[in-house]
């Protein structure tokens, strides 16, 4: 059976330097117990606690699960690195993006950046780079210095497909709402004239790449799947919709807001994601909502992600049928 390790000093956090533990009076022997982490040279963290498995119905319930694993993931490992991080590092690239629960496919390695002429970091877990002054702002998170949003994306511009650089860019430039429906744009992470400026700075590389994005990039999609469903009907040469438009009675009364809409056509999208499927509350409030639409003389034509996305999509030839219902000539 282990021998149960010395309990911490409780001033010590959950990640710490290998100094301060031994300030704390700890010995070498106890830094090297089996309950703590050696995620970065010279700093230890404390072994998270097992989480229960995750049944697919919660998953379903909060289609942000994985975003969520992922950020807090990728912020213990931040706070544990910079415990031991030069003081003008911060938090860069794919990992800056996990940090906001922007859309963007995942990097294991803590991507960590610095302003020239700082060397870039190195070491086991990181991947380091330099970038000049002028094309990169930060913020703080939790207590750690990260690249700002417009930089983040400008940074991608060379990892990133065109339209993953258009999925993320939609993520930043919209403008979220609050349980009401009414706009909060103070929320929005960046304008797009923000990534505008972002890509013509001086000595921006990839800057032909993220100008091409930039023109596909959109104020109003609500997730990654919303921007994928408005490529792939632009791609098949459909009308461009309007995006988070408010529908509302003939007296001003808001009825819902719609993921995208064709209003000349009379024809309105909603996206569906799984916890459409799984909250009977929204199941019941999406049926209300609906069937208003329907009275005020709309088309609902409502999609879930696998008529979405993968090779043969359904998506543009549905919605061609019914903008040729209400009169599309194409």
């Amino acid at each position: 059976m282990p021998i149960t390790p010395r309990p911490l000093s409780a001033r010590l956090g959950a990640s710490f330097t290998v100094a301060d533990a031994l300030a704390q009076g700890h010995t070498t022997s106890r830094l090297r117990a089996h309950d703590l982490e050696r995620p970065y040279h010279g700093v230890r963290r404390r072994m998270p606690a097992p989480a229960p498995p995750a049944s697919e119905s919660a998953h379903d319930a909060d289609p942000l699960a994985a975003d969520r694993a992922e950020h807090a993931r990728v912020l213990s490992d931040a706070q544990a690195y910079f415990q031991v991080a030069p003081a003008h590092a911060f938090v860069a690239g794919r990992s800056a993006a996990a940090l906001l629960m922007l859309p963007c496919p995942v990097a294991e390695e803590l991507c960590v950046g610095v302003v020239a002429p700082q060397r870039a970091p190195r070491g086991r877990g990181i991947r380091g780079t330099k970038i000049a002054p002028q094309l990169v702002s930060t913020r703080e998170i939790d207590g750690v210095r990260v690249a700002s949003p417009a930089s983040i994306w400008a940074m991608l511009g060379g990892e990133l497909t065109h339209r993953e650089l258009v999925i993320l860019g939609d993520a930043i430039v919209r403008i979220p709402r609050d349980e009401r429906g009414r706009p909060m744009p103070d929320a929005q992470h960046a304008t797009i004239e923000q990534l505008r400026s972002a890509a013509m700075a001086r000595g921006r590389r990839h800057r032909g790449r993220l100008l091409a994005a930039l023109s596909d990039i959109r104020v109003g999609s609500g997730s990654a799947v919303e921007t994928d469903f408005r490529l792939t009907c632009q791609d098949a040469g459909l009308p461009e919709p309007d995006l988070d438009v408010e529908i509302r009675t003939p007296d001003g009364a808001l009825v819902g807001i719609a993921d995208a809409a064709h209003p000349g056509y009379r024809t309105l999208v909603e996206i569906e994601g799984d916890h459409h499927r799984v909250s009977r509350r929204q199941w019941l409030r999406d049926l209300q909502k609906h069937a208003a639409y329907v009275r005020l003389g709309y088309e609902v034509i409502r999609l879930v992600s696998t008529q979405v996305r993968g090779p043969r999509p359904r998506a543009p030839q549905i919605i061609a049928d019914a903008l040729r219902r209400h009169g599309w000539p194409g």
